[in-house]
C-alpha cells in the first residue's frame, strides 16, 4: 500500500481502478505526452480500500466523471484518470450501453451477460447486427481556482457473432466481430492486440491529443 502523505500532489495521478493492466495502459499512452512528463500513475486500490462509487449516470462520460471525482474526494490528490466503457448494439436500440456489466443482473457476470445478448439477438439478420464498444476517459485536475474536466472517446466497430469463439479478454469479447479484422472475434485476440485497437486505447489516444 502507498502512503498518500508521500506523493507530490501536483505530480501524481490517481488512476480510478484496480486493474494493473489498465493502470499500464493508462500511463504508456499519456505519461508519454509532454504535458504529464514526469508524472506518477497510482491505481486507487494502492492508496486504500475504498467503496465503489455508485454510477448513475446518464452516459458514459458522467460514469466516467463520477469515478474521477471519487477518486479525488478520497484520496485528497489533485489529479484522477477513470474510464466508462460497454458494448452498443444498433438493433438494440445502444443496449446494453453502461449497463454492460450488469445486464443480465448480476455484475460482472460475462456468461450470464453473453447468453442474454444471443437471445436478444436470436432473429437479428446478419445485415442488422451491427455494434461497437465505446469508451470515455476523463481526466479531472482540481486547484485552487475550481476543476477542469478533459475527455477522450473511442471506439471499436464490428458486430454480433451467433455463437461464442475465442477464450482470452472478457465480458463481451467472444461474441464480438472485429470489423477492421474479418474473421476475428475480440476474444481470439492475445492481450497486445486488443491493446492496439481496444476502444480505449483510441478513447485515450483522443485524451491525448488534447492535452
Amino acid at each position: 500500500m502507498i502512503d498518500i502523505s508521500t506523493l507530490d500532489l501536483a505530480k501524481t495521478i490517481v488512476v480510478a481502478t484496480g486493474n494493473a493492466h489498465k493502470l499500464t495502459e493508462i500511463e504508456a499512452i499519456l505519461g508519454a505526452t509532454p504535458a504529464l512528463a514526469g508524472t506518477r500513475f497510482v491505481a486507487l486500490g494502492e492508496l486504500g480500500d475504498f467503496a465503489d462509487p455508485v454510477e448513475d449516470g446518464a452516459d458514459f462520460f458522467e460514469n466516467a466523471l463520477i469515478k474521477a471525482r471519487a477518486a479525488l474526494d478520497e484520496t485528497g490528490l489533485a489529479m484522477a484518470v477513470a474510464d466508462d466503457s460497454g458494448l452498443c448494439v444498433d438493433a438494440l436500440g445502444g443496449a446494453p450501453g453502461i449497463m454492460s456489466a450488469r445486464w443480465a443482473g448480476e455484475h460482472g457476470n460475462d456468461e450470464a451477460n453473453n447468453d442474454k445478448l444471443l437471445v436478444e439477438m436470436a432473429e437479428v439478420p446478419e445485415a442488422e447486427r451491427t455494434a461497437r464498444f465505446h469508451s470515455t476517459v476523463v481526466l479531472v485536475t482540481r486547484d485552487d481556482c475550481g476543476e477542469e474536466v478533459l475527455r477522450g472517446d473511442g471506439d471499436v466497430e464490428g458486430s454480433i457473432d451467433y455463437e461464442r469463439h475465442g477464450h482470452n479478454g472478457f465480458g463481451y469479447d467472444p461474441l464480438f466481430k472485429i470489423a477492421e479484422m474479418p474473421g476475428k472475434n475480440m476474444a481470439e485476440l492475445t492481450a497486445e492486440e486488443k491493446n492496439a485497437i481496444s476502444h480505449r486505447f483510441h478513447a485515450l489516444q483522443d485524451l491525448s491529443a488534447k492535452l
